[in-house]
C-alpha cells in the first residue's frame, strides 16, 4: 500500500510512519521544509497549497496534522491556532483530493477523545453526542472536514485517548515528577482518562488503513481508568508514592481553560468499533501499559 502522511514528525507521527513501513508499505510525508529525500513532498497547508499529484497514486492519506494541545498556555491566538493547524490542513488535503480523477480510497484523519467534552462516568461509544467545551468543538470541524472528501473515499476519524509513551507526550512530565516522589493525581483524580499506548495507536492505525471500517472510531485501551488508579498504578511501577495531588483549583489558576478541558475532564471512552472488527491490543490492560511504560517488560 502506499500511503501519503500529514503530520508525520511528531510523536505519533513517527511511530506510526515506521510501523507503516515495517508491515510493507511504502510511506511519503507532507513536510513544510524543503525536502531532504525522495520520501518527502513540500506542501504549505497554511496557504492551502498542494501539489494534487503528491495524491495521486497513493491507497491512502494519513492526516495528523496539528499543533500541541499542552504545550502552550491557551491565549486567544493559541486556540485560533489550535484550529488553523488542524482544519487548514485537512481542507487542502481534502482539495487536493477533489483534484484528482481517482483519488486515494481510504482518508484517515485524526480526531480526538475530547469530541465528548466532559461526559463523567458515561461510557462512551462512537454514536454517543458531541460535548461542549473548545477541544470538544475543535474535534467536530476537524471531523466534519475530513468528511468533505470526494465521494467513494473511505473516511475515519479516529478519536484518540491520552497517549501513553515512554518519552514526552502525557507521561512525558509526569513520570520524571513520579520517580521523584513528587507526583501525584489532577484534581479528585476521578475523571476517567481514555489511555492507550503509543505502539497500539500505531497498530490500530494500520488496522484501520486494511480494514473496511469508516467513521468515527474510539482508540483506547480496553480497560477504562481514572486518574487515581492510573497515577498510584504508575507510581508503584516506580516505587514511589503519588500521593501529592494537585487541587483543580491550582491547575484552573495556573492553566486556565487547558486544565479544565485535558486535565479535568472525563471521558470513559469505549473502542467499541475496534473491539468488534477484531483489533488485538497489546496493552489493553493498565497493567501491561505501566509495565511497557517503565520499561519492565520487552516489548518496543
Amino acid at each position: 500500500m502506499h500511503i501519503v502522511m500529514a503530520g508525520a514528525s511528531g510523536l505519533l507521527g513517527t511511530s506510526m510512519s515506521a510501523a507503516f513501513r515495517s508491515a510493507g508499505h511504502s510511506v511519503v510525508t507532507l513536510v513544510r521544509r524543503p525536502p531532504a529525500n525522495a520520501a518527502e513532498i513540500r506542501w504549505d497547508p497554511a496557504a492551502g497549497v498542494l501539489d494534487p499529484g503528491a495524491l495521486a497514486g497513493a491507497d491512502a492519506v494519513v492526516n495528523l496534522s496539528g499543533a500541541g494541545i499542552g504545550d502552550k498556555p491557551w491565549t486567544r491566538k493559541r486556540v485560533e491556532e489550535l484550529f488553523s493547524s488542524r482544519l487548514g490542513p485537512t481542507r487542502t488535503l481534502v482539495q487536493a483530493m477533489e483534484q484528482l480523477d481517482t483519488p486515494p480510497a481510504t482518508f484517515i484523519s485524526q480526531s480526538g477523545s475530547n469530541y465528548y467534552g466532559d461526559a463523567g462516568n458515561t461510557v462512551l461509544r462512537e454514536d454517543a453526542p458531541r460535548g461542549t467545551g473548545t477541544l470538544a468543538q475543535i474535534c467536530v470541524e476537524w471531523e466534519q472536514t475530513a468528511l468533505m472528501a470526494p465521494a467513494g473515499v473511505r473516511v475515519v476519524t479516529p478519536r484518540t485517548g491520552v497517549v501513553f509513551s515512554r518519552s514526552g507526550g502525557a507521561l512525558g512530565k509526569l513520570l520524571p515528577l513520579l520517580r521523584l516522589g513528587v507526583g501525584g493525581p489532577f484534581g479528585n483524580g476521578r475523571q476517567f482518562w481514555p489511555w492507550v499506548t503509543l505502539p497500539d495507536v500505531s497498530a490500530a492505525f494500520l488496522f484501520l488503513l486494511e480494514s473496511p471500517v469508516s467513521g468515527p472510531v474510539n482508540v483506547a485501551a480496553l480497560e477504562q481508568s481514572d486518574v487515581n488508579t492510573i497515577v498510584s498504578a504508575l507510581g508503584h511501577a516506580v516505587h514511589r508514592p503519588a500521593v501529592l495531588r494537585v487541587p483543580a483549583p491550582v491547575l484552573r489558576t495556573l492553566m486556565p481553560g487547558l486544565a479544565e478541558e485535558l486535565l479535568l475532564s472525563s471521558q470513559r471512552m469505549e473502542p467499541a468499533i475496534l473491539s468488534s472488527a477484531g483489533f488485538q491490543w497489546q496493552h489493553g490492560r493498565l497493567a501491561d501499559a505501566v509495565r511497557w511504560v517503565t520499561r519492565k517488560e520487552g516489548s518496543a
